[in-house]
């Protein structure tokens, strides 16, 4: 049953110069924002899918378009946006994390974030070997800013740049875990 309720990355066809992204959040408020800001691109068609956490309906699943991209939004401030992400990858197909799967973290700069709860998120992202974006999700330059990081790594994830790759753009941009300097021997 559980491997029936995986997400697969080449369940659809591709449709003529049209990507589609899923933006998962849990909060929901800035996930629908951001959507509104993606739909707005005219050099190509982007259709963007919202929900919650994964897994998504079996039911719907005979209709649901090719998803090239899944992007996982997670509130900083929230302890349970960042688990209910780390629960909900599981419900990938591995291959989609071959460059068709990324993150985005909010309220990094909030004072009142634990440090643990970035490190775990970057941890986290660093094992799955995906990309880890900030925005700033209080301001409309912010979520420009974000709409635009996003939209690149979808053209790229969809195939709509000629000689570019989702795995190649997302070995350049993938999430590491720096080491501690305090146990650096710079000697």
């Amino acid at each position: 049953m559980w491997r029936n309720m995986l997400l697969k990355p080449f369940s659809g066809q591709p449709s003529l110069n049209t990507a589609t992204i899923l933006l998962v959040e849990r909060e929901e408020e800035f996930q629908q924002r951001l959507a509104e800001a993606m739909v707005e691109e005219t050099a190509f068609t982007v259709n963007v899918r919202l929900a919650k956490n994964l897994p998504l309906p079996i039911e719907h699943q005979h209709g649901r378009p090719r998803i090239d991209l899944v992007v996982f939004i997670i509130n900083l401030a929230s302890e349970l946006s960042l688990q209910s992400a780390q629960a909900s990858h599981k419900y990938l197909d591995p291959r989609y994390f071959l460059g068709n799967v990324c993150f985005m973290a909010t309220n990094a700069r909030n004072a009142t974030v634990p440090p643990e709860r970035l490190y775990a998120l970057r941890e986290l992202v660093a094992s799955l070997r995906c990309t880890l974006l900030f925005a700033e999700d209080q301001t409309e330059n912010g979520v420009a800013k974000a709409s635009e990081s996003l939209l690149i790594i979808l053209k790229v994830a969809a195939g709509l740049v000629p000689m570019t790759t989702a795995l190649y753009l997302s070995n350049l941009t993938m999430c590491t875990v720096p080491l501690d300097t305090n146990e650096v021997d710079f000697d």
